[in-house]
């Protein structure tokens, strides 16, 4: 890393030293199935929908045997139920028949699953089996391009330039660094640039500044 991306993570990792997942989950399966609801939705929402699914269906066994209209029923507050319902049926039969009901340890497999994208397969990689992968959502997206660590115009190419950039052991530490970074400061709309401890190296703050809209809440 260079010396201006080494201090941008030396403060973020100070500003979020116990860094984690903010989903709710018990095993590897439950932290599958949070992260594919977690799709253009909050994880605050998909914590408050988990638990009565994760009553009735806390393993791909039980998932797989519910009923496409009563998934729907228990997750519709997170929208685009109707795909994600199916998300999860299809993917929890697929590791009854395929994987003997157990989630798999490894990114290609992951990526076999109905719903699991390279970013969720990143995500249950690094965080369920501890895994070294960057996943990149819309916050890390964000944040990696505004501050100038990578000048990339999607998701695969972001992907592809911070692990060229970062260590590989501190890749899934970033990604919650980066994420909890956009969540909390660095907003889509309003970003709160006047709070951020990042201004004096950051690209969108020196072409911005502290603009109007960065100073809204």
């Amino acid at each position: 890393m260079d010396e201006r991306t080494t201090q941008i993570i030396d403060i973020l990792q100070r500003r979020f030293s116990d860094a984690k997942s903010e989903l709710n989950f018990n095993s590897p399966f439950e932290l599958l199935v949070a992260v594919i609801l977690s799709a253009q939705c909050t994880d605050k929402r998909v914590n408050q929908v988990t638990p009565a699914l994760f009553a009735v269906a806390d393993t791909p066994q039980k998932m797989a045997e519910l009923p496409l209209p009563y998934i729907e029923q228990l997750i519709h507050s997170c929208g685009f139920y109707h795909n994600k319902a199916l998300f999860l049926h299809n993917m929890s039969r697929s590791l009854v028949e395929r994987f003997e009901g157990i989630v798999p340890d490894n990114l290609e497999q992951l990526r076999t699953l109905d719903g699991v994208g390279r970013k969720t397969a990143n995500v249950v990689y690094a965080v369920a089996f501890g895994g070294d992968a960057i996943a990149v959502d819309t916050h890390v997206f964000r944040v990696t391009n505004r501050l100038g660590i990578v000048h990339a115009s999607n998701v695969e190419s972001t992907e592809q330039q911070l692990m060229d950039i970062l260590p590989k052991d501190m890749w899934s530490r970033c990604h919650h660094y980066f994420l909890l970074h956009g969540r909390y400061v660095c907003k889509s709309q309003h970003p709160l640039c006047h709070q951020c401890e990042l201004s004096g190296l950051c690209e969108y703050y020196k072409t911005n500044g502290d603009s109007k809209s960065a100073r809204r809440k």
